[in-house]
């Protein structure tokens, strides 16, 4: 199975190194591992939606 480092991957996707460290750090990738201080992301892992609120509002889940 091929590899891609976090930077590999902000290029593909076009998002920054830090948001895909948040997405490997809170499991939203799937088959990316820690390895050492680095995160290796499999080559055809697929980009995750984004599931942040854009709104500015907060909103909880069971209300």
């Amino acid at each position: 199975m091929e590899y891609l480092s976090i930077k590999q991957t902000s290029e593909k996707w076009e998002i920054s190194v830090r948001r895909i460290q948040t997405l490997c750090t809170t499991g939203r990738i799937p088959g990316a591992q820690k390895i050492g201080y680095s995160w290796i992301i499999p080559a055809d892992a697929e980009k995750p939606a984004d599931a942040r609120v854009k709104s500015g509002k907060y909103r909880k889940a069971d209300v």
